[in-house]
């Protein structure tokens, strides 16, 4: 079975080549994220107070869930129930893109977040060669989250 942040980075850069894009109609689309997580209050305060995702309606209302939007018709699901952090890969994350990646890096500072670019260098902004920057940095579980300020 292929490890599911490992199959969201697919489908994601499936999506982003156009490959799932409205030139297949009954092709698929993504739809959300999910992330098992130890501490449920812990990690949506993070993505909602850290990260500034809006909080959207979940359906289930058992406590167990909290829900993000991540862009339109898109969501972020957080899962309560996971009984250890694990180890995560860094090659393996959910990207978001911002306006301005400096602008992004001043909130994860305030929030006392530390962040680093692709190879590791602390408090580092990575530049692609197409001119996108990106920082990374962890969730309270250790997933790992790109920021970017990439255009399209």
């Amino acid at each position: 079975m292929m490890n599911p942040l490992l199959r969201l980075s697919c489908l994601l850069t499936l999506a982003a080549a156009g490959v799932l894009s409205g030139a297949a109609a009954n092709a698929p689309r993504f739809n959300h994220a999910a992330f098992y997580v130890v501490d449920l209050r812990v990690s949506a305060d993070f993505y909602g107070d850290v990260v500034g995702l809006p909080v959207i309606p979940e359906p289930f209302h058992d406590g167990k869930h909290a829900w993000f939007e991540i862009g339109p018709k898109q969501a972020l699901h957080i899962i309560s129930g996971a009984e250890k952090v694990l180890p995560k890969e860094k090659r393996t994350h959910l990207c978001l893109s911002v306006p301005a990646v400096d602008a992004f890096a001043a909130r994860l500072a305030q929030h006392k977040v530390s962040y680093e670019n692709l190879a590791g260098e602390k408090s580092a902004i990575t530049r692609r060669p197409d001119g996108v920057n990106q920082i990374y940095f962890q969730d309270p579980d250790g997933n790992w989250i790109e920021i970017n300020d990439a255009k399209e």
